[in-house]
């Protein structure tokens, strides 16, 4: 039985009599699950009590939970359906009316500030970050000298800058709800202007630190932050902090900051992450079986689980708009987050097995032919020709079992997200007509970390480090090919693979383009490409070449436009400006 540290507590407490009432504790959320909403609450505990250690904890799961009952499908807290503005992948579904306002996004036209994913996952995370802050205002009533209270403290910290750093990475301009004791008066004239963009990721960046200095290296609970957690996350944020974007009329990079690299370097350092390290096979990464999560490139994932207590146990209802529809299997999948033909022939290799960083896209890839690939293209996407899931039973081809739109976006099937159809009942569970699996969604892994400083390193002229790194990386998906769960295919399905690492020297331009292109074969699927892109300043070039050349395969682009200083972000919902008083 697989369960979590959230809900592995709150079954417990429910076994006995439950000791306080949540639901007086919580008064600016909801139930955590419809387990909790079911219980009777037997006793209250006062203010004093519920600062003891010994409670605390029954009060800081609500904030743990909701990074798990508070996303939805619609407004996955992966960021998955946002990423559908990039090159990597199409909107999918059934057609263009099917979640409309994400096609329109994809697009780049037609986006309107009443669309509801906008209002959905802004509405969302500030739920989130009211449960969070909930939690600090009772921890600092708290003994401060206590080490339980300074510890709890830092995890909340870490949790509230999760939600301002998703919410800034979405909509840039945000208000931050990081003071002590707010009342509904300061909600209300909340101001999304108070820090300019570079003051915003600082205020990111203070809750991080001060986590940092307190954050165990270990943690007996899985899905707790730690040192190494911390640390990784503080070098994502710096990373984004680097591209000065500080042009309040624009959002163009106006600098790159190099002290903000020197940071990335700093938390980035080996000597944090002692225990972690690349799996062997990149797949485990995207297992749901115990024995694989948790794994040792996972340095902190969200913990999702079954069988603990709750109706459907507390899966990963965020990502069951991936599942494909395949006929007396997945019936009701709703088959979304296509990968493109731009991504599958970015896995393409030249006779060096180096990815043809310039003129990938000027053939298609197919199973059968000739071309040489980067094994990590079976291990993202499922292409026509080969196994779903691994799975020898489903054989995925260009044909409507396979596209719920009729090919109108396209037969490819994203794999990072999925569990094998043998593991039903098992890991993947049909609830409600649609279905939801219990594996563990990683949010910070160590493929990121090398690959985050190698791009500080090459940003600060130290190419050849930074080439290092990436070799890293490129020698473990040359391994995949004789070591894998896709190791076979060149004999059963007839692709061929080719590998290579980067020898020689390569300016610091060579370097960036490098670096761009590993960090999306290596995190493909994994909701970073379009923030990526963004970040470093090339969405409008990369999106507007990508348009052009994709609208002739894939006729629901016609007419797709990105528009420089406008497309970068989500425009801030229209209820939330209605509501703001003017500020």
């Amino acid at each position: 039985m697989k369960t979590n540290i959230i809900f592995d507590k709150v079954r417990n407490l429910a076994k006995a009599v439950l000791p306080f009432s949540l639901f007086a504790l919580l008064p600016l959320t909801t139930g955590c699950s419809k387990f909790l909403e079911e219980q009777v609450p037997q006793a209250t505990l006062t203010q004093d009590e519920v600062k003891n250690p010994e409670y605390i904890d029954n009060l800081l799961i609500s904030a743990y939970a909701g990074l798990v009952t508070i996303e939805d499908m619609n407004a996955s807290f992966s960021l998955w359906n946002y990423d559908t503005r990039s090159d990597d992948a199409y909107v999918g579904g059934s057609d263009f009316s099917d979640g409309e306002p994400f096609h329109r996004l994809e697009k780049s036209v037609g986006v309107m500030t009443t669309d509801w994913p906008f209002s959905s996952i802004w509405t969302r995370f500030y739920n989130y970050l009211s449960r969070v802050n909930l939690s600090l205002d009772v921890l600092a009533s708290a003994d401060q000298s206590n080490n339980t209270i300074i510890q709890r403290t830092a995890e909340m910290k870490f949790l509230r800058a999760y939600g301002h750093f998703q919410l800034k990475r979405l909509f840039k301009k945000i208000p931050f709800v990081n003071k002590p004791n707010m009342t509904e008066e300061d909600y209300n004239n909340l101001s999304n202007t108070e820090y300019t963009n570079d003051e915003g990721w600082q205020q990111i960046i203070n809750d991080l630190e001060d986590a940092y200095a307190v954050l165990p290296v270990t943690q007996v609970e899985k899905g707790r932050p730690t040192k190494a957690a911390c640390a990784a996350f503080l070098a994502k944020v710096y990373l984004y902090k680097a591209y000065h974007q500080d042009d309040a009329n624009s959002n163009q990079v106006t600098s790159i900051s190099d002290t903000d690299l020197q940071k990335v370097v700093e938390y980035t350092n080996t000597s944090l992450y002692a225990g972690y390290g690349l799996e062997p096979d990149l797949f485990n990464n995207f297992r749901p079986e115990e024995q694989y999560e948790n794994g040792k490139e996972s340095i902190w994932a969200i913990q999702y689980s079954k069988n603990d207590g709750t109706v459907y146990g507390n899966l990963n209802f965020s990502n069951r708009l991936i599942v494909p529809c395949i006929p007396k299997v997945h019936d009701s999948g709703c088959d979304f987050y296509k990968p493109s033909h731009n991504l599958v022939n970015a896995y393409r290799t030249n006779s060096d097995g180096l990815p043809m960083l310039d003129n990938f896209n000027d053939v298609d890839y197919t199973v059968g032919s000739n071309q040489t690939v980067d094994p990590r293209l079976f291990e993202t996407v499922g292409v026509p020709g080969t196994p779903y899931m691994y799975n020898t039973n489903f054989l995925i081809s260009e044909t409507n079992a396979w596209s719920r739109s009729g090919g109108t976006f396209g037969y490819f099937v994203s794999l990072k997200q999925n569990v094998d159809p043998a593991l039903t009942d098992i890991y993947l569970f049909l609830c409600d007509s649609q279905w939801a699996s219990s594996m563990n969604r990683i949010v910070f892994r160590f493929a990121d970390v090398l690959l985050m400083r190698a791009e500080a390193l090459a940003q600060l002229g130290q190419t050849s480090e930074a080439i290092a790194l990436v070799n890293q990386i490129r020698d473990r998906a040359a391994k995949l090919a004789t070591s894998s769960a896709v190791s076979g295919y060149p004999n059963k399905y007839n692709v061929h693979y080719a590998v290579g690492k980067y020898n020689g020297s390569y300016s610091k331009e060579e370097t960036m383009k490098i670096i761009k292109m590993e960090r999306r074969l290596e995190l493909a699927l994994e909701s970073e490409r379009f923030f990526d892109l963004v970040r470093w300043g090339d969405a409008a070039t990369v999106l507007n070449k990508f348009y052009t050349t994709e609208s002739e395969k894939m006729n629901f682009l016609d007419g797709a436009q990105f528009t420089a200083n406008k497309n970068e972000y989500l425009p801030i919902p229209w209820e939330q400006m209605a509501a703001s008083n003017g500020h």
